[in-house]
């Protein structure tokens, strides 16, 4: 890409792992013009959440380019011969990369690439009718021009109303753990809510460390199981051009509600760690009952603190029956709701909105008015399913927003995997 023009092509907003995957692929683009900007001083995911042994539930191919360009210096497995690590990971037999690897090695991509300003933050975006480009205006004073954005700005941590402003200093999102982890194990019970992979990894990491600190250990989960994630091969033709294109087609109301029913697909537990879980409770078992309880069908309610204890207001729904636990240490390992940014709010009147106040994301990623001029990363499970943030859906999601930006495809973008039919 050339650097510095007066006016970009395009900008992108925030650099997670799908915006950083634009920046890699465009970077050899020299028909294309852009700049990321990210508030981070550097590039970071989740460093709150790596544990030893975690690792993506999604292989190495969905890494920043692979599905795009196998050929781009940018993908994972030029990351690991760069390093001196490619033997390894081969001799490791197992295709899953560890999270903090692959945090590493996004920040490996990020240092090579020109078109990434840190340390920035977007603080208004301004449109200019006669110029026909958005204007990007940050905190450093300055104002970039752009005739296209892309929005990769994330789904913050989600606290649910019950918890927010919560008094002292036991409770934590999960996003934030480890910083809190020795802190947490200092008080004598701790409770976790919710039952994804994040609440499971936990879990499993103060179970192990639950004789050494005498702590009691609570997992509470509204779901009636702690349930896998759903990983065969046939529903993984899901995450496919194919199913985006049967869902973008539905109406509104249906894909609402299918979205609700198809958390499983890319919300569950890792089934491994699940058996792994029930073999380390029935170890620390051998011994005497374990201070632990793992409490299913239970919805929180209300929560309260005084004099170090939160007492939480839970509802068994199956019984319909009201109850209350109390702790000092609280864990919300409650996921992440993507949030409007802020900044949007003067060119709110460009962009379209459902019929539930979402973005109407077009089946190109567009959400504004004209159709081409503003993307989305990862803010469309309503619209594109379970495809939205699944990091094995990103290259072909960028492949068809540089499609876009050009006017003409640059990467082959795939029409057609699946095996299944998906429509009438």
């Amino acid at each position: 890409m050339t650097a510095h023009p007066d006016t970009y092509d395009f900008i992108g907003i925030g650099l997670g792992p799908f915006n950083l995957g634009l920046a890699a692929l465009t970077e050899p683009i020299d028909e294309l013009t852009g700049l990321f900007i990210e508030s981070k001083p550097d590039f970071e995911w989740h460093s709150g959440m790596f544990l030893e042994g975690a690792h993506l539930q999604t292989p190495f191919m969905s890494d920043l380019v692979t599905l795009a360009d196998p050929t781009s210096e940018y993908s994972f497995l030029n990351y690991l011969k760069e390093s001196g690590r490619l033997y390894s990971f081969y001799i490791r037999e197992n295709f899953y990369p560890l999270r903090v690897e692959y945090n590493n090695y996004c920040r490996w991509a990020a240092a090579k690439l020109s078109s990434i300003r840190f340390s920035t933050s977007v603080t208004e975006v301004r449109y200019d009718d006669a110029a026909e480009v958005y204007l990007v205006d940050t905190d450093k004073g300055e104002t970039f021009r752009a005739r296209h954005l892309v929005l990769g700005t994330g789904t913050p941590p989600y606290v649910p109303e019950a918890c927010r402003g919560l008094g002292g200093d036991g409770v934590v999102h999960n996003s934030r753990y480890l910083q809190h982890k020795q802190q947490l194990q200092q008080k004598k019970s701790i409770t976790l809510v919710g039952s994804g992979q994040s609440a499971a990894e936990i879990y499993q990491d103060l179970l192990s460390e639950i004789d050494v600190h005498g702590y009691r250990l609570n997992w509470v989960t509204r779901s009636p199981r702690f349930f896998p994630l759903e990983y065969t091969k046939l529903t993984l033709e899901m995450t496919s051009p194919d199913y985006i294109d049967y869902f973008h087609k539905l109406p509104e109301e249906t894909r609402y509600s299918l979205e609700q029913r198809q958390k499983g697909l890319f919300k569950g537990i890792d089934g491994e760690l699940i058996d792994a879980i029930f073999d380390l409770l029935y170890q620390k078992g051998l011994d005497g009952p374990v201070p632990t309880r793992l409490l299913t069908n239970s919805a929180l309610r209300t929560a309260s603190y005084e004099d170090g204890t939160y007492t939480l207001g839970l509802h068994q729904e199956e019984q319909d029956k009201a109850f209350e636990l109390e702790t000092e240490g609280l864990i919300l390992a409650t996921g992440y709701k993507y949030t409007t940014p802020a900044f949007l709010e003067p060119v709110r009147d460009r962009i379209r909105w459902d019929g539930q106040g979402r973005y109407d994301v077009a089946r190109n990623y567009a959400i504004d008015t004209t159709g081409r001029g503003i993307f989305v990363q990862n803010a469309s499970v309503h619209t594109h399913s379970i495809t939205s943030p699944d990091l094995g859906m990103g290259a072909y999601r960028n492949s068809y927003i540089i499609g876009e930006l050009l006017g003409s495809e640059y990467y082959p973008v795939e029409k057609t995997i699946a095996f299944q039919e998906f429509a009438a």
